[in-house]
């Protein structure tokens, strides 16, 4: 329950250099996704992508519509990552993210709210909490999770640029949460550098995608309101409105047969 942040001041650290550093991280991801849409050109790209899909629509959304479309990406791309298919990916990326927006807020509480008090109520408890919690999910992720891991049979040590960001917010947790137990200043500078590099990174690793997805998701749910759906054709019969004879003639066939031998050779794991 005791708040790391006033230790600091045992190193020369005055609560207004913690507070220049938290408006700097803030600075450094504002311009870093930026800098990434400019470079990706992804706001260009979606702009003209609207004004090309509509005039393929075949209505026109109200408000409320767009409204109610909105609330249904909210609740459930961004709150509950419903894009996730595989279960376990899905409680991996939940931990992390919940654990992530708590450990900033709680962060920004202790460093602006109490830097040099010791005692701070419950957040410096929530704050590694929300430590624990990207570890949990973020350690299952690197080790299990993976793609290149799970479906392409590389080592876990495998280390490319896109694993950057997973990289520095493990560190940034990691060595966090280590330092609020022992108070060591090797894990202080560990703690530091990763979240310079986490945030200060932006430009080069996956984080301006949290921005990114939840945009394209609400595109999309317009895209199949409004009957423009992305130019593709409708919806054809699935298997399960199938007359029952097929399903049954489909069920009976041996998968080997339906699929070639390769099918029974290992479980399936990719996305």
């Amino acid at each position: 329950m005791s708040n790391p942040f006033a230790w600091l001041g045992a190193y020369g650290i005055t609560p207004g250099m913690m507070q220049a550093f938290v408006v700097l991280m803030v600075l450094a991801v504002v311009l870093g996704v930026l800098l990434d849409v400019a470079h990706k050109k992804s706001a260009k790209y979606f702009f003209e992508h609207t004004e090309r899909m509509k005039k393929f629509a075949t209505r026109q959304l109200s408000s409320s519509e767009k409204t109610s479309l909105l609330i249904q990406t909210i609740l459930s791309e961004v709150l509950t990552s419903s894009e996730f298919h595989n279960p376990k990916r899905r409680i991996a990326h939940l931990f992390k993210m919940y654990g992530f927006v708590l450990f900033v807020i709680s962060t920004v509480v202790l460093i602006f709210a109490y830097p040099t008090s010791e005692s701070a109520g419950i957040w410096p408890l929530l704050w590694r909490l929300g430590a624990l919690m990207v570890m949990i999910g973020g350690f299952w992720f690197w080790f299990a999770l993976r793609v290149d891991v799970m479906a392409e049979g590389n080592p876990w040590y495998r280390i490319v640029r896109a694993d950057m960001f997973i990289l520095s917010l493990l560190g940034a947790t990691t060595f966090g949460f280590l330092w609020s137990v022992t108070g060591n200043g090797v894990l202080f500078f560990l703690f530091v550098l990763s979240t310079v590099i986490l945030f200060g990174g932006v430009y080069w690793s996956k984080f301006g995608h949290m921005f990114f997805k939840p945009a394209a998701a609400y595109q999309k749910r317009v895209l199949m309101a409004d009957g423009s759906r992305e130019h593709l054709p409708p919806f054809y019969k699935r298997a399960e409105v199938l007359d029952q004879s097929t399903m049954d003639l489909v069920r009976d066939i041996p998968a080997d047969q339906k699929f070639g031998l390769c099918i029974m050779k290992d479980e399936p794991k990719h996305y």
